[in-house]
């Protein structure tokens, strides 16, 4: 008896290291333009995907919405000066994450790594690194998130502002 709770905690264990590590790498899906990133890509991935493009303006920065005809939708979050300071995610699939953080990529598996003891299974992932917030939920189907730059948000922006 004893053995057999080991083995199903080990069990438990892997799938649940796989879960994580599938959230980590994303599921294939379109491409979009990297946190920190320039917004010009935007209406690349735009054409490349066939997505739809909307734009939304606000007193401190503007939303560029992209909806992918496989129903994910990313909403990139551009500062006055140009820089995507945060990306908001929705959709049947995770999107691609190492294209969304870009060069935050690796400092966002790391944390990953480190935490995935602590935070395994289908409860939602808050990453928050001085520099970069991550924050996952989600089930096959219906993903969320959200990443965004503090230190780089418009004045009177707040993480709140990035959904």
């Amino acid at each position: 008896m004893k053995g057999g709770k080991c083995c199903r905690f080990l069990c438990l264990q892997r799938r649940r290291l796989v879960v994580l590590s599938v959230m980590a790498l994303g599921f294939t899906s379109p491409v979009f333009a990297a946190l920190g990133g320039d917004a010009a890509s935007v209406q690349a991935d735009q054409r490349h995907f066939q997505a739809t493009l909307r734009s939304v303006r606000s007193n401190s920065f503007q939303v560029q919405e992209l909806r992918s005809p496989t129903g994910v939708v990313v909403r990139e979050y551009v500062s006055p000066q140009g820089r995507v300071f945060g990306v908001a995610w929705e959709g049947p699939w995770m999107p691609d994450m190492r294209q969304l953080l870009g060069s935050y990529f690796e400092q966002y598996q790391q944390a990953l790594q480190s935490s995935s003891t602590s935070q395994m299974g289908r409860k939602p992932l808050r990453i928050d690194l001085p520099g970069l917030a991550v924050h996952l939920a989600g089930h096959p189907r219906s993903y969320t998130g959200q990443a965004y730059l503090p230190d780089t948000m418009p004045t009177g922006t707040t993480a709140e502002d990035v959904r």
